[in-house]
């Protein structure tokens, strides 16, 4: 693949073009016997073309080939079997896997003009990050159900695509035989690439067959021309391609979180990366390290991010692409690879309750300044609370990496807790501060405006020294000591 449309096609395709790229070129490298990339075309070529000795032609990797010979991602066929399927798709748009909201607000099939290429990208998006979405459409065997989701997590050294590509594809080889042997796959003569062999409908793959780096496809599909264009038909399948409903989305996937108590693949919500699960990820032993993730030498020691991808699905819908970008600093990248992560998930653990504990003052005070003081509120009080609440977090959320960096990168343990404190304090001021704004939308009356900003000082003032948190009670009596000083001197 020339270098302006390898370019292309991760920009456009994200991580899973990405992974695809890193899945085929393992692939061709172990097909190939060779542990570092080609460096020119032909051999990639060559290589390919090796891995598929019975197609001379290279008809798997060309997108419009008769039915009964198999197709990039389009599995065979009987002989013009796909010219009586009743779906039919004129554009690549139509064909991904995206589910838009409603078709006056956010046209669909608005490709007309669509290139060979926009349909290799819309054929990658779905065949190998679909889900199920109605009788005879299922989903993918890499994540944990049909509703649910392929997310990566892995390391981005500095640079650009290229080095994070070549650092995965490497990862992957390294890793072959431990991900056939924790996953039952067959390490040698496993299926590759799943829409080599033919289709009916009715028949799955078992997962036993599979190459460790296998790419798969979900959908019954077949490209072919009428007149000048492309267009796309599809029909429904009674069984799932790949029999893996039982590993719940284990299946030896290098970017794929796996619960390391409950044993499936992580599923993310409408709420994306949020700080909490960002730092589990990151930090903590909750959910395995996934093979893309491990930090190397030769990922340098500067300008390295832990990047979070996915896409959230629900029943017969997206919410949303998501993607959290995780700083590491020069200091926590010497800290990880001399101790590991455990003291770094404890502060972060630390930071999250801290936060928490924070909020519910927060929404308490905020109860009885919308609420004119009163100990019950209405169903629009609490959603007015609600969004101050959510602004609160969503600040802390933006900030929580970069402030937790300072905090590890101090020098000391003293140096670390008078960071911590510190941050402490100026938690609580900023929550205050969102309280303060909120003082406009309290009462309106004079008399009733200062009780209800008044009680909710008290309230919050009072609420954040008697938290769970003795810590914070103490930094926050100490500060206030000390201010009382100075006034006094």
């Amino acid at each position: 693949m020339p270098c302006a449309i390898f370019r292309r096609f991760v920009r456009i395709n994200g991580m899973r073009g990405m992974r695809f790229l890193v899945q085929l070129a393992a692939i061709a490298l172990h097909a190939a016997g060779r542990a570092e990339p080609f460096t020119f075309a032909d051999a990639w070529r060559s290589a390919l073309i090796a891995f598929i000795p019975g197609h001379p032609d290279r008809a798997p990797f060309a997108l419009i080939v008769p039915d009964e010979r198999p197709a990039f991602l389009q599995a065979p066929c009987k002989s013009d079997e796909s010219h009586a399927w009743k779906k039919r798709l004129s554009t690549p748009d139509a064909l991904d896997m995206l589910v838009t909201s409603r078709n006056h607000d956010i046209k669909i099939a608005r490709m007309v003009h669509a290139n060979p290429e926009d349909w290799i990208f819309a054929l990658v998006s779905l065949q190998t990050q679909e889900g199920f979405l109605g009788a005879g459409n299922y989903g993918i065997s890499r994540m944990n159900g049909g509703f649910a989701s392929r997310p990566a997590f892995g390391v981005v050294p500095s640079g650009h695509w290229g080095r994070r590509w070549r650092r995965d594809v490497h990862r992957l080889l390294e890793e072959r035989a431990w991900i056939a042997n924790r996953n039952e796959l067959a390490d040698k003569d496993g299926l590759a690439l799943v829409w080599l062999r033919s289709w009916d409908g009715a028949s799955s793959i078992a997962f036993s067959e599979l190459d460790p780096f296998y790419i798969e496809i979900c959908r019954r599909v077949r490209l072919s021309r009428e007149g000048e264009r492309i267009v796309a038909r599809g029909t429904g399948s009674r069984a799932a391609r790949i029999a893996a409903k039982e590993r719940n989305g284990m299946t030896g996937d290098a970017w794929t979180p796996i619960n390391a108590v409950q044993a499936k693949a992580l599923s993310i919500t409408a709420k994306g990366f949020d700080y909490r699960l960002a730092s589990t990820l990151a930090f903590s032993n909750e959910f395995e390290r996934t093979i893309a993730s491990k930090l190397l030498e030769s990922d340098g020691d500067e300008g390295i991010v832990l990047l979070a991808q996915g896409i959230t699905r629900g029943q017969g819908k997206t919410e949303g692409y998501h993607e959290r970008r995780i700083p590491i600093s020069p200091g926590m990248i010497g800290w990880i690879r001399r101790h590991g992560t455990d003291e770094i998930a404890q502060r972060a653990e630390t930071r999250i309750v801290a936060i928490g504990e924070v909020r519910k003052v927060l929404w308490s005070a905020m109860c009885g300044l919308l609420g004119n003081g009163d100990s019950n509120v209405s169903d629009e009080t609490k959603r007015k609370v609600g969004d101050f609440s959510r602004e609160f977090e969503q600040a802390e959320d933006t900030r929580f990496f970069d402030d937790l960096i300072e905090e590890v990168d101090a020098q000391t343990n003293n140096a670390k807790t008078r960071v911590h404190e510190a941050w402490l304090c100026a938690l609580v001021d900023r929550a205050a501060a969102t309280l303060e704004r909120a003082f406009d939308s309290g009462p309106r009356s004079a008399e009733r405006r200062y009780l209800a900003q008044a009680a909710a000082l008290s309230r919050f003032h009072g609420g954040v020294r008697s938290t769970k948190l003795p810590t914070l009670a103490r930094v926050l009596r100490e500060r206030s000591e000390a201010r009382k000083m100075i006034e006094e001197a």
